[in-house]
């Protein structure tokens, strides 16, 4: 991601300015710059969430570590924490199903520019009345895969197993309280049968879930089917768990979440020194050397936007290999102003369970609003609008020339401090 686009020297701070003067305010305060270091401005946030009322005592460091014995079942060899700064930007306004109003995001990054240019797409978003946000699937999946004699055999069995249906939700519904089965789909590969179960998983990601469900179904399965297998898998790598692959955008896995926004020709002009045509041709540019690639979906940066929100919130952070398959659009209007969307149809995100029983990860999702039934689908939403807000400032700062400019000023270490240097409050 990158920094806000700069002209002849002129800052943020600058063009925050200019834009203030001819459109209204977009409501709540925003805390002190993102880019003031100082120990008077991170003092400033905290008294601002605080006031606020989010609680962060465990992320400033005010409350001692979770004990060693609440980390059983996470963590194997245990000595310590690896600290990532963790930063916030926002508000941004949201008008989603699930999400109405203003959020403050948390950010985990050693990435210089990734919270100063989500701040400034925010920024942008607000003065266009908030991006709209859904989150419209969410089966997470499994899939096991049987081999038999011969190709009959594979024939006889696949043939069969869609019979099953109902006994194998049974099966699964008694190894879990939310996991429940919702369909199956099959292939045959000469003497091999795949097949890809999806099941709905409550508010967790569920990948834990739908292993020991899957594993019950098999043992159903090999109790009555017609013919023995030769050998059999519980994941087949046929589930797309933790890869790239083109599986999401035929069905679902995670969540299915998208956000858009359109933003005026006379606010792109003023954030970004650029127009919608030159953004649009930017991103046609852009997605051309995608295709040459190979690349699976077509994006710009979600990896960041999303990456950072996982690392404070808890997720499973191997999962955001699978977030990327995700689609970006830009599109000039015909008055010039500029549509904007990121769908991202493969989300494995939780409000329960995995990390996210962690303090600080709780108080992450807490300042969220993810919290109780029906956040995990929330959490999409913000996920959507977040990695919407990253596709914009990479593209923008693209567009108008700067993108090479913002991460020299805003991303190299060592402008205040030599690398050797021990940090101080």
């Amino acid at each position: 991601m990158t920094e806000p686009t700069r002209r002849d020297g002129e800052g943020l701070a600058s063009a925050d300015a200019d834009a203030a003067r001819a459109e209204p305010a977009p409501g709540p305060r925003r805390l002190p710059a993102t880019t003031d270091m100082s120990a008077a401005a991170r003092d400033a946030r905290r008294e601002r969430l605080r006031a606020d009322g989010y609680a962060i005592d465990h992320l400033c460091g005010d409350r001692p570590q979770p004990a060693p014995e609440a980390l059983a079942g996470s963590i194997e060899g245990f000595v310590g924490f690896a600290q990532v700064p963790l930063g916030v930007a926002g508000p941004v306004r949201i008008r989603g199903e699930r999400v109405q109003g203003d959020i403050m995001v948390p950010l985990a990054t050693s990435e210089g520019t990734l919270v100063a240019s989500s701040q400034h797409a925010f920024t942008v978003i607000n003065r266009c009345g908030g991006a709209a946000a859904a989150c419209t699937q969410a089966l997470t999946t499994r899939a096991p895969c049987f081999a038999f004699a011969d190709l009959a055999q594979a024939a006889a069995f696949a043939r069969w197993v869609p019979t099953q249906l109902e006994s194998m939700r049974t099966a699964a519904a008694g190894t879990s309280r939310y996991g429940r089965l919702q369909g199956l789909r099959s292939s045959v590969v000469g003497n091999t049968v795949y097949l890809v179960l999806e099941y709905v998983t409550g508010d967790a990601a569920g990948q834990n879930m739908v292993t020991l469900a899957t594993q019950a179904v098999c043992e159903l399965l090999l109790a009555g089917m017609p013919a023995q297998p030769t050998s059999w898998l519980v994941e087949s790598a046929m589930s797309g768990d933790k890869r790239a692959s083109s599986h999401a955008f035929l069905g679902a896995r995670g969540r299915n979440a998208s956000a858009e926004v359109v933003i005026p020709a006379r606010t792109l002009g003023r954030y970004w020194r650029a127009d919608a045509e030159g953004m649009v041709r930017c991103w046609d540019q852009a997605t051309a050397g995608a295709a040459q690639m190979g690349a699976i979906g077509l994006q710009g940066n979600v990896a960041n936007a999303i990456a950072a929100l996982f690392v404070a919130c808890g997720q499973d952070v191997a999962c955001v290999s699978e977030a990327v398959t995700a689609i970006t659009r830009f599109e000039r209007l015909g008055n010039g102003d500029l549509y904007a969307s990121v769908t991202l149809p493969n989300l494995i995100v939780g409000t329960v369970g995995g990390g996210t029983y962690l303090p600080t990860a709780r108080e992450c999702l807490a300042m969220l609003g993810c919290t109780g039934t029906g956040g995990a689908s929330r959490l999409a939403e913000i996920c959507a609008v977040v990695a919407l807000a990253g596709e914009l400032s990479i593209i923008g700062a693209m567009a108008s020339g700067a993108f090479a400019s913002a991460h020299a000023s805003g991303g190299r270490k060592g402008r205040t401090a030599s690398s050797t240097d021990t940090p101080t409050a």
